[in-house]
């Protein structure tokens, strides 16, 4: 979806436009191809603004409880007003355009955050969460 069309579709119950979003929690596997299909997802909605970060580096891939543990690192990220950074990252891929935080956490003010959440059988969820 490009312009005003994407608007109207992203967070449209929350009148919420890919604009507002500070922070991703990505699903963020570190696979080849889950992490390209993934940046380039995120680059067409949201852009290059938003801060994002995957946390399975420090839980694993729980399976069906990541989306659930996800949600709750984004919103204590929300929270404290700090991006954890992405664990374990050495070199961010050249392809990625998107704001990835690595090394250290990162604070911002962040007012409303994205948890993303996909699945082997096809399922793709993502969860806005906004400050309080």
């Amino acid at each position: 979806m490009e312009g005003t069309d994407r608007n109207r579709h992203f967070g449209y119950a929350a009148g919420l436009g890919p604009t507002d979003v500070d922070h991703v929690n990505a699903h963020g596997t570190s696979t080849p191809l889950n992490d390209v299909t993934e940046r380039r997802m995120l680059h067409r909605v949201l852009g290059a603004r938003p801060l994002v970060t995957s946390t399975k580096g420090v839980t694993g891939h729980t399976l069906a409880a990541a989306g659930a543990i996800e949600a709750g690192y984004t919103a204590l990220a929300i929270e404290h007003g700090s991006v954890p950074p992405t664990a374990n990252l050495d070199r961010l891929d050249p392809e990625l355009d998107i704001d990835v935080v690595g090394g250290a956490p990162r604070p911002a003010r962040i007012e409303v955050a994205v948890s993303t959440s996909l699945g082997f059988g096809g399922h793709n969820a993502a969860l806005v969460l906004t400050a309080a």
